[in-house]
């Protein structure tokens, strides 16, 4: 996946299904103090959390207007695996902002960032479709896995899924960074922060350029 824009290089073998742009912003205690709340406050929080994340209903009005273009589809995809909207909104805006021709170093490619070994022979990794079955099987087998811990299913989208249950601070930085970005803008949504400062910071520290080119290339104003 993206890593600020957070394009992830590969990980571990069956692990990862994207190589993140990777957002060079310096990884601070404050970064580091979101993704390690105490289990307990965690477990307290997961089943309010769950609920707000199946509700889901408001628009994608956090993320940027290459990412919001993909609204209807986002929904439709997010009904079909169980996820909510806005997550897959997230790993949208921190993969490709948007860019359904987006590729990274790695050749992580597509909306989601997945790479080439995920793919079957005949299908085209750039086709919103296909990309976004494969990036979101892999996203809900995730979320299923942790028990629907965000910061453990970020983590497991970006570095693996044997990351899950592993304590933030084993986590690469990069992970740490993308686990970060997402549930910064997780709260923004929560408290209704327009314009998100999570996005003004990630843009800022890279994710421009991505976004810029999303726009470009779905011919926005």
């Amino acid at each position: 996946m993206l890593a600020l824009p957070l394009l992830m290089f590969p990980l571990l073998i069956g692990a990862v299904i994207h190589a993140t742009h990777r957002l060079r912003a310096p990884f601070t205690r404050a970064m580091l103090a979101s993704v390690q709340e105490p289990l307990a406050q965690q477990t307290a929080q997961k089943s309010s959390a769950a609920s707000a994340y199946q509700v889901a209903t408001s628009p994608l009005a956090h993320f940027a207007p290459s990412v919001e273009a993909w609204e209807t589809e986002i929904r439709t995809w997010s009904a079909n695996f169980g996820l909510s909207p806005q997550l897959v909104a997230i790993v949208m805006q921190i993969e490709s902002c948007g860019d359904p021709q987006a590729i990274s170093s790695a050749g992580a490619r597509g909306l989601f960032q997945v790479m080439p070994f995920h793919f079957g022979h005949t299908e085209d990794a750039f086709d919103p479709e296909v990309n976004a079955r494969r990036g979101l099987n892999y996203l809900a087998k995730a979320w299923g896995l942790s028990g629907g811990d965000l910061a453990q299913t970020l983590a497991a989208y970006n570095g693996g899924l044997n990351l899950i249950g592993k304590p933030p601070s084993t986590w690469p930085d990069e992970t740490r960074r993308y686990v970060a970005w997402g549930m910064g803008l997780w709260r923004d949504i929560q408290a209704g922060a327009l314009p998100s400062p999570t996005l003004s910071a990630w843009l800022a520290a890279g994710g421009q350029r991505l976004c810029t080119q999303a726009q470009s290339r779905l011919a926005l104003r």
